[in-house]
């Protein structure tokens, strides 16, 4: 019944000025233009700039930026108005608000990476492991790229309790160890030689496992 949304309107006042926040500064690109609107692509939907006299219903769009400070910044010099400062939310993102010419709102943000989280998120274990084991997990897996922690995180911790599970056991650092270098491809395991080093622990005592 339904085919997606295609487009958000957005009801501004005058299209010069709407054109030049929309379209020159956030970079939407004009695909269309008719009697009282224009679109422009964002990449996902359309947003249409529709011509009103007033704007009584202000929308709220949330626009990804790499760099939340420096866009909030760049749209306050270019005739937006603070509403909310850059700021940390709930959801672990960073977000600041500005309101366009007409009072519509605009959201820049972007998720925070696990180093800005400021804490160590719960292991998703299934089983029991010792108080050691998941230290040591932990700290290897600080040595894993932010981006890619979180998938690793979910990964490595499957093949540990796996591993565990052939012993009968809870998870040792043993276990840890074991798992954190068969979870990695055969030919990328050299890589996983140095944090082992790091956090104490002798790689060529784990020769088994690097051939496997």
């Amino acid at each position: 019944m339904f085919f997606g949304v295609t487009h958000i309107d957005v009801p501004v006042t005058g299209f010069a000025r709407a054109e030049a926040f929309w379209g020159k500064l956030i970079g939407l690109k004009e695909v269309k233009r008719g009697e009282g609107f224009i679109d422009l692509d964002s990449g996902s939907v359309i947003l249409r700039l529709l011509q009103v006299q007033q704007v009584t219903r202000p929308v709220s769009l949330r626009v990804s930026v790499p760099d939340v400070q420096r866009a909030y910044e760049l749209l306050i010099q270019s005739g937006g108005r603070a509403l909310y400062e850059v700021q940390r939310t709930p959801a672990l993102e960073l977000e600041a608000h500005v309101a366009d010419p007409d009072g519509n709102s605009v959201i820049v943000w972007r998720e925070l990476s696990e180093d800005e989280y400021g804490f160590v998120p719960e292991l998703p274990k299934l089983g029991e492991w010792t108080t050691e084991a998941e230290t040591l997990f932990n700290e290897l897996l600080a040595y894993v790229p932010a981006l890619f922690r979180s998938m690793a995180r979910r990964k490595v911790t499957r093949i540990i309790e796996e591993v565990a599970g052939y012993d009968g056991s809870a998870v040792t650092r043993e276990h840890v160890i074991r798992g954190y270098i068969l979870s990695s491809a055969k030919i990328k395991r050299d890589r996983l030689i140095e944090p082992l080093k790091k956090c104490g622990i002798d790689p060529d005592k784990y020769q088994e496992e690097f051939d496997a």
